[in-house]
């Protein structure tokens, strides 16, 4: 079984979610204690996705965050570098676009999309500003950007309790429900490691993005973080 290192080499990363794809979505609901619906619903209510647009969704994974903006009547390109996660997607739901894509050089044109959203993926990149730049060329002007990652809680003792929670609890729960309990333990170092939501939001508006802001969810173990390009 693979796990990747906080180096995030991308063959590592990809190998690693090619692991876990066949229980990830069900591994996460019961991680998050459920919390991940909720944050889906957020994501969708920030991306506003209306009946034509084209959004990007990547690091889709097997497309369980990519049906909403179906159901709103968007279309919606699901993007990911695991293959084995594109292969899960496509079994679930073979009317989807599941399209291959590394984050960092993106196989779309410039001013693609009307939105590019990507949750719970920008953590694994290698170099999140490419990554960041890339989004924004294949967004055109006035498009969305929305990041759902997650980020610093931000009550004390609660961000304590948290930490707690990550090194310790997490491992041995996922080795109950995952395929691949130690990438779990990456999950849980690379959460510890990411910066806060305003480092986040200035490596956004590094990126060229405008209109950057961050709305805390579940008492900030996530950060939802939109902008605009101008």
């Amino acid at each position: 079984m693979s796990r990747a290192s906080l180096a995030k080499d991308p063959r590592d990363v990809a190998a690693m979610f090619d692991d876990v794809a066949e229980k990830y979505d069900v591994t996460n609901d019961v991680l998050s204690l459920g919390q991940d619906r909720l944050w889906r619903r957020a994501v969708l209510r920030a991306v506003d996705a209306r009946p034509g647009d084209k959004i990007l969704d990547i690091a889709a994974g097997t497309g369980t965050s990519s049906e909403p903006f179906v159901d709103a009547g968007a279309d919606v390109v699901p993007a990911d570098f695991s293959l084995g996660m594109l292969r899960v997607g496509k079994k679930r739901r073979d009317d989807l676009g599941f399209t291959a894509a590394d984050a960092m050089r993106l196989p779309f044109a410039d001013n693609s999309f009307d939105a590019v959203t990507m949750s719970f993926g920008l953590r694994n990149v290698a170099d999140v500003d490419d990554a960041l730049g890339e989004f924004a060329r294949v967004t055109r002007p006035g498009g969305r950007l929305v990041i759902c990652e997650f980020s610093a809680p931000t009550n004390k003792a609660f961000r304590t309790v948290y930490t707690e929670y990550l090194m310790r609890a997490l491992p041995p729960v996922a080795r109950r429900v995952s395929s691949n309990p130690d990438s779990y333990v990456y999950l849980a170092e690379s959460i510890r490691a990411w910066p806060d939501q305003r480092a986040l939001a200035e490596q956004v508006r590094a990126a060229g993005w405008d209109q950057v802001a961050w709305r805390n969810l579940s008492g900030g173990i996530v950060a939802l973080h939109r902008a605009i390009k101008g």
